[in-house]
């Protein structure tokens, strides 16, 4: 992948004159303060909870020459949270031609926030005077608006370890000198449900399962043996190289549309023959072709991580 995937469509991650605002919103529990935290290290000031009331103000503060470059938290524990003047807020600052805005989603399965809540024994912010699953479903109810808008960034952190979660908000912002398209490619259990980040989907249950293999079922994708198990399907060399033929025109479209990052989502029944197999072999010819490629395995790399409350 050449050409126009290179084109730099993410924030500078040197110093501007221009000023950089990061908002990071969502689900309670989804990994806010770990969010933040991740965005000083890359050299923002970082301020949670901030009334929005005094939102344009800490941005530019009054005498300044220029913005200041911040990564904002805002969720319904702010004091005068509400979705009407949050947008309203976030439109004005898009308005501002020397401020370059952009607003993160946090999301998580509901099942993932309750265990969370458990583990830790916090208290939900809805969850005072009702059960903690109602709390959580009542959030997602007055938060999705935010979800919805079309220039958010959804980051789904109901399977991500810390360390990868941290790597993905910086890759999604393209906080990098040479950010550019970025394809994620990820294998994934269908009885799991779908990647939420998902762009791009390919079903790979139609290939020859080595789960029914005594000696390759207790192996992954990931071991030669079931690899070649999975290359020798007949129709395994026609499928991939019309998955690849379909790959080759759309990724440069997808770059010089300014998509800054693609996630492509391979699955198969269990996640840990079939879809390994051909995420590892797609991970392996993107980066013969020059593409910046990130590669997870769902179900074989941490699953079910836990960033923690209030992380």
């Amino acid at each position: 992948m050449t050409g126009d995937c290179g084109v730099d469509h993410g924030f500078s991650a040197q110093p501007t004159a221009q000023g950089r605002v990061v908002v990071v919103t969502g689900m309670s529990g989804a990994g806010k303060t770990l969010a933040l935290k991740a965005l000083e290290d890359l050299g923002f000031e970082a301020v949670d909870n901030l009334p929005l009331s005094l939102l344009s103000g800490l941005v530019w503060p009054e005498g300044t020459a220029a913005p200041r470059n911040l990564a904002i938290g805002i969720d319904i524990r702010t004091r005068d949270f509400g979705i009407a003047p949050l947008l309203a807020a976030i439109d004005r600052l898009m308005a501002e031609t020397h401020i370059d805005v952009r607003m993160v989603f946090l999301d998580c399965d509901v099942d993932v926030l309750a265990r969370r809540y458990s583990e830790t024994r916090r208290r939900h912010p809805l969850a005072v005077d009702r059960p903690l699953i109602d709390g959580i479903r009542r959030e997602r109810e007055l938060v999705s608006p935010l979800r919805a808008r079309p220039d958010v960034t959804v980051i789904d952190t109901s399977t991500l370890p810390p360390a990868e979660f941290r790597r993905v908000l910086a890759l999604k912002l393209g906080l990098e000198s040479d950010a550019g398209l970025v394809v994620f490619v990820t294998s994934f259990a269908y009885r799991n449900g779908l990647p939420r980040e998902a762009d791009l989907v390919f079903d790979v249950r139609f290939l020859n399962n080595p789960h029914y293999t005594p000696e390759l079922q207790p192996l992954t994708g990931r071991d030669p043996e079931v690899a070649a198990y999975v290359g020798a399907d007949p129709i395994f060399s026609d499928f991939f190289d019309r998955m690849t033929g379909l790959l080759t025109p759309l990724l440069p479209r997808f770059a010089a549309e300014g998509k800054s990052y693609l996630t492509i989502a391979v699955g198969c029944t269990g996640g840990r023959h079939r879809s390994v197999v051909v995420a590892e072999r797609l991970t392996a010819w993107l980066k013969e072709r020059g593409a910046r490629v990130e590669l997870r395995h769902r179900e074989l790399d941490g699953a079910r991580a836990s960033l923690g409350v209030g992380t």
